[in-house]
């Protein structure tokens, strides 16, 4: 017997569950990585529904969840893949899937230059530029203020076109 809360998560899987796994993938970088965190993202939408007030869309909500998912993965991570960019080269050998190289959010050249952002930047950049959060959501997602989010972007931004121009791209800032 399906309950009112296991139809809701399986609606809000049809809807966003493509936007959240991109929006993963740009955080982590790995395709199968971001498949699992999006999974287990809807996973703890199920879990912790009665915790959503709804002061807040479906999409913030979910993308705040997301984003908690995908940061405690990477403090997970942080000790070994440290470690794997000391001994190994940082660029991946590996072609990216077909379809993470057509995502409409990045070209493969904005792609590389957020990876190598810091991680609140690059957070920041994604929800607000690509992903079209309002500075509200967007500070609902990170739990920032909506102050520190205003801020974090206007560092965020020229950082991002300094690395883009580093590896001979011009990116045109959109305000």
């Amino acid at each position: 017997m399906h309950d009112y809360r296991e139809n809701e998560i399986v609606e809000w899987y049809t809807q966003f569950n493509q936007t959240i796994f991109k929006f993963i993938l740009l955080m982590v970088k790995d395709y199968q990585q971001a498949e699992d965190l999006t999974h287990e993202t809807f996973v703890k939408a199920y879990k912790y529904h009665h915790t959503f007030k709804r002061d807040s869309s479906v999409k913030t909500w979910l993308f705040s969840v997301a984003h908690n998912v995908t940061i405690d993965y990477i403090r997970k991570q942080k000790p070994i893949r440290l470690f794997k960019e000391v001994f190994t080269s940082k660029k991946d050998p590996n072609p990216l899937p077909e379809q993470i190289v057509q995502m409409k959010e990045s070209s493969l050249e904005l792609y590389e230059a957020l990876a190598n952002l810091k991680e609140s930047y690059r957070e920041v950049i994604i929800l607000r530029k690509i992903k079209g959060f309002s500075i509200e959501e967007t500070s609902k997602i990170l739990d920032w203020t909506e102050s520190k989010v205003k801020s974090t972007l206007n560092r965020a931004l020229p950082a991002l076109e300094k690395q883009l121009s580093k590896e001979g791209f011009v990116y045109e800032q959109t305000k």
